[in-house]
């Protein structure tokens, strides 16, 4: 008796075997001839395996007759080839036994279509069905190609602290962490002009959860060469839009002596690694998102692997813009940030392909970015796909010591806080660079999907954190 996940009972070489297979039932259906046909999922492959159950079961009138959706169930039987059409295999069933059951009554996934905003209201469940299955094996190989990726390139994985006590990208837009009392303690009022005694606090200053790993990636940078992190990242901006998430999963490669033409080349090929291997090696899930979500998505797929990236500086972009005869919702014109529509119009209208977009006004970005000779533009970048528009934001660092201390300066930053991070510019300085990619919003362009809540397990946004 060997023990099969879904995944390997339907494959050929699974005929003959005697197997044991696990799993929720999505369907059943009785027919005439005396048996049943129950469509079983375990998790681990987009289709479903089919099992008889015949009539000559202990237990079929008491409990197979009885089976709804959401059941679990332990098979044993024997895998055969299956007549039926679009399936390789199933298994003709010598026992059956009910792990758990549910209520055909109350079980929230019935047999139907439901909309995405009734699934997540019951985000726990949710991963059951075809979709949301298919969304979280899609976010595991993702995430492998990650590391695979990076660990080619000579990355080495690095962890940055959650926690911390500076602001990266300078907008404010953080969640404080703190031990003092809301109100009605002493540390809560005793702090200059009436505010909080950070003193008192658990780490004796002002604290936050993070945005972005990127100014200690910068350290390990500066003396391993090649460094990424990946993990979670929080941003207390109040936008509740399909694009927007208050946590969400960062990858953010940092590289000592990459300028950013190298930046450039390194994320053109991230991007072109994670489409390749989700097509090869999720065909299932890929097909179905093609078929039952968005039937341009393979083709625009394709389309940007067989593509160069073109680059493009911002103020050209902004005059295409200008000259492009289009009405727009948010206003165009130099010294203004680029919105979706702008993006998508890049992409999908003027150039038909990705473009990575470089060289933005200094008044736009943040304190880290290089500044250009002309004193008006930085060396940040910003990689553009159709179908979703910006996936990728990074940037040339800057690496002079006075020029990095005037720009925290004028954006209202004081140097004394950041005195680690200048002190990368005073000992071994050296030209680097880095990105940052958000696994939630490519997982929106892989799959076609409308909503960044509908790519994450269990999404927070603003006044939504269940589960």
């Amino acid at each position: 008796m060997e023990k099969l996940t879904v995944w390997a009972a339907r494959q050929p070489d699974a005929v003959g075997k005697m197997a044991l297979v696990r799993g929720w039932v999505r369907t059943r259906r009785d027919s005439k001839g005396g048996f049943s046909f129950i469509e079983l999922n375990d998790g681990s492959c987009q289709g479903n395996l089919q099992i008889v159950a015949p009539a000559t079961l202990a237990n079929y009138e008491s409990d197979v007759k009885k089976l709804g959706p959401g059941a679990a169930l332990t098979i044993t039987g024997e895998v055969k080839a299956s007549p039926a059409k679009g399936q390789v295999t199933e298994v003709h069933a010598s026992a059956i036994a009910v792990l758990g059951s549910a209520d055909p009554e109350s079980y929230p996934l019935q047999k139907k279509g439901h909309s995405f905003e009734f699934l997540r209201t019951i985000a726990h469940l949710r991963p059951r069905t075809n979709t949301f299955g298919a969304i979280t094996r899609l976010r595991s190989q993702v995430s492998l190609t990650v590391h695979q990726f990076f660990h080619e390139q000579g990355f080495f994985y690095i962890h940055t602290p959650i926690v911390t006590a500076s602001d990266c990208e300078g907008a404010g837009e953080l969640f404080k962490v703190t031990t003092l009392p809301l109100e009605g303690g002493p540390a809560s009022t005793s702090g200059p002009g009436g505010g909080p005694d950070f003193s008192k606090d658990f780490f004796g200053k002002p604290a936050f959860l993070t945005v972005s790993g990127q100014l200690q990636a910068e350290a390990l940078a500066c003396a391993l060469g090649r460094v990424y992190t990946f993990g979670p990242t929080f941003r207390a901006e109040n936008s509740n839009t399909p694009r927007h998430l208050a946590e969400f999963w960062m990858i953010e490669p940092e590289m000592a002596f990459f300028d950013l033409e190298d930046n450039m080349t390194l994320a053109e090929a991230f991007i072109k690694r994670i489409i390749r291997d989700a097509l090869e090696k999720c065909p299932e899930e890929m097909a179905f998102f093609h078929e039952r979500v968005d039937p341009t998505l393979r083709p625009r797929l394709e389309a940007i692997l067989g593509s160069d990236f073109r680059r493009v500086p911002y103020t050209e972009a902004v005059a295409l813009l200008e000259k492009s005869g289009q009405s727009w919702e948010f206003p165009v014109g130099w010294g203004r940030d680029l919105q979706a529509e702008h993006e998508r119009w890049l992409t999908e209208k003027h150039f038909g392909g990705p473009v990575i977009l470089f060289d933005y006004p200094r008044t736009l970005k943040p304190f880290y970015m290089r500044v250009n000779e002309d004193g008006r533009t930085v060396r940040a970048m910003d990689v553009l796909v159709p179908g979703v528009g910006e996936i990728i934001g990074g940037s040339q660092r800057e690496e002079r010591y006075d020029v990095l201390a005037e720009r925290m300066r004028e954006q209202g930053l004081d140097p004394a806080a950041y005195g680690w991070y200048l002190d990368l510019r005073r000992y071994g300085t050296v030209p680097h660079s880095g990105f940052g990619l958000g696994l939630e919003r490519v997982l929106l362009f892989l799959s076609g999907m409308a909503n960044i809540r509908d790519v994450i397990a269990f999404p927070r946004t603003p006044g939504h954190a269940e589960f």
